[in-house]
């Protein structure tokens, strides 16, 4: 899927996070630029500690402090400045317009608390006026739970975990949000869900015109769902484009070696 619009839903540029002392921090992102158009799904790539996640909750200002700092650039989603945000125009934006789900549903998910009432917290807060139970049900449907009145009465524990997946996915969905951040979504979960999941993100953007930057280290997933890519290395961003041109023709080393560690089928002589 190509993308072809002139003005980016996020945009960001110059993005510098730090951790520990101001003196000598370590650059967790440093000078980071990316941008998600309407519609896009664009997948941010690298090993684990290359600085993924930390730029992911940047997007909302989510950094968590003091321990991390956001320390330069900047954030623009649609025509609002991110980090200039405070209070309640922040919590406007979390869940509401940026909603993320995490690749842990078991840990995620609270386990004293039901399924649809977790769900629904996110609408009492959002969506006032709505029918809790009603619309709880109809997201449950929306992300392919079968029986969604029977789930939605379920704890975590007594769900499978593609089940609390799929629940956490129709959480994110509750508030209608323009960008879905999927953290490593499949990495708990065994191949033939990891599938149904992927499958389920790409059939809602379709659906929902939703965008979705996917968080990863697996070239495959890229492979699958995504319409651009940009690698992640050392907390800088080290190659990005279409997502055939860079698995296809990759430029940097980093990526070349990325793309050498996914399991084949097949013995090469490379």
């Amino acid at each position: 899927m190509t993308i072809c619009t002139a003005r980016p839903l996020v945009d960001v540029q110059g993005l510098e996070v730090h951790f520990g002392p101001v003196s000598d921090p370590v650059r967790a992102v440093d000078g980071v630029d990316f941008r998600i158009f309407p519609g896009e799904i664009v997948a941010l790539v690298g090993e684990s500690g290359s600085g993924k996640s930390i730029s992911a909750l940047a997007l909302a200002k989510l950094v968590p402090e003091p321990a991390g700092r956001i320390a330069g650039g900047s954030v623009t989603f649609q025509t609002l400045e991110v980090f200039k945000l405070k209070g309640s125009e922040l919590r406007k934006l979390r869940g509401a317009r940026i909603a993320y789900i995490f690749q842990e549903p078991a840990t995620s998910l609270n386990p004293v608390f039901t399924v649809g009432w977790q769900i629904g917290e996110a609408l009492r807060l959002h969506r006032k006026g709505v029918k809790v139970k009603t619309e709880v049900e109809k997201l449950l449907a929306d992300v392919g739970l079968p029986n969604p009145a029977r789930t939605a009465k379920a704890y975590p524990h007594e769900l499978s975990g593609g089940m609390q997946q799929r629940a956490m996915i129709a959480m994110a969905l509750a508030c209608n949000p323009d960008l879905l951040v999927a953290d490593e979504p499949t990495t708990a979960l065994d191949v033939t869900v990891q599938k149904q999941i992927l499958d389920l993100l790409v059939e809602l953007r379709k659906t929902r015109g939703l965008s979705i930057l996917l968080i990863t280290h697996n070239l495959g997933i890229v492979a699958h769902v995504a319409d651009r890519v940009y690698v992640m290395n050392n907390g800088k961003i080290v190659e990005s484009g279409e997502t055939k041109t860079v698995l296809r023709t990759p430029q940097h080393d980093y990526t070349k070696k990325l793309l050498k560690a996914v399991p084949r089928l097949h013995k090469t002589n490379e």
